[in-house]
Formats: C-alpha cells, structure tokens, sequence
C-alpha cells in the first residue's frame, strides 16, 4: 500500500459541491482505498491504496462522487513525494512562503499562454508558474487579489486548485503517518 494526497477542487466553498468529509471517507473506504484520513471541509484526502496510476485513482474517486453525490468534481492525486517537492520549490523568502499559495495545476500549462501572463505581476503581489504548480504570493492577502486561482485556470487554460502553506504542510505531515 502506497500512500497518496488527493486534493478536490472547489468542494464545499460558499455552498456549493457541498460532501460532509465523513461521507467522503465513507465513500472512499468503499471504493478500496484504506487510512482514508481528511483535513478541514476543502477537499483534502490522505490514503493508501495499491494502485500505482495516480490519473486511474482520481478518476475513481471522481466518478464515485458522481454517483454519490450527483455533481462533477476534479480531483488531483498526488505522492507524498512530489507533493514534497512541488512544496519545497517555493520561490519565495520563508517569511513569505508561510503566506502564500500553492496553485496545484492538473496538467502543464501552454508556455506561450505562461510567459503572456507573467508581465502581469504586481509589485505587492508575485507569482512563478511552473509545470505543475503556480506559487503566489501577496502582501495584501489572497481574499483581495485579482490573480486568484480562478484568473490563472483562464489565462491558463487549465484547471487547478489552490492550498495555502499551512494545508500544505498538514497534508505533508498527515501522510508521512503511513
């Protein structure tokens, strides 16, 4: 048994998508993944299971939230390992790392469509966009800024989901429990 992260995007925010994380353990332990363990209501799962394709794993889970719930739900499975590494690449001073944001990109981005966007940084507000993840920053905080991760899934094309630091961490410590 292997264990892995699962971020879902865009579960219970402002009434929408609305899974109670018990049932959603529930859900998942029926569909054979084992330790499921959740952190806070936004869609974020640690679990084994000894399947090895991460792309076969949230298919399955997004299907069974089909089912269960009635509603479409991307979900992004992850390693320990790489999400570790996509952690530890921050660009970011450690004081602001501790406030910033982890937009966990579900397929690369078109380089064209990256380097257009990067002209658009704001002096209070930085963002570096890798393959697989775009880092944010803001000294104003992520509730004020236009360059949410909904701006970036447009410019971008591409759909992703944003962690901060601490959500990050905590799933980080959570899976290192295996």
């Amino acid at each position: 048994m292997k264990p892995y992260i699962a971020l879902l995007r865009g579960i219970n925010v402002s009434g929408q998508k609305k899974i109670p994380m018990a049932d959603l353990r529930k859900l998942l332990a029926e569909e054979g993944f084992n330790n499921v363990k959740t952190y806070i209501q936004s869609g974020n799962v640690v679990f084994q299971s000894d399947v090895k394709d991460e792309k076969s794993i949230a298919e399955t889970i997004s299907k069974a939230i089909l089912k269960q719930f009635g509603f479409d739900v991307s979900v992004l499975v992850k390693t320990p390992e790489v999400f570790q590494t996509i952690f530890e690449a921050s660009p970011f001073s450690e004081e602001e790392k501790k406030k910033s944001y982890f937009m966990l990109l579900f397929e690369e981005p078109n380089a064209e469509l990256v380097k257009g966007i990067q002209q658009l940084s704001a002096s209070e507000e930085q963002f570096t966009i890798t393959e697989n993840c775009i880092y944010f920053f803001s000294s104003n905080g992520y509730g004020k800024t236009k360059f949410n991760n909904n701006f970036f899934e447009r410019k971008l094309n591409v759909i992703a989901t944003a962690r901060n630091y601490n959500t990050m961490l905590k799933l980080l410590s959570l899976s290192a429990e295996y």
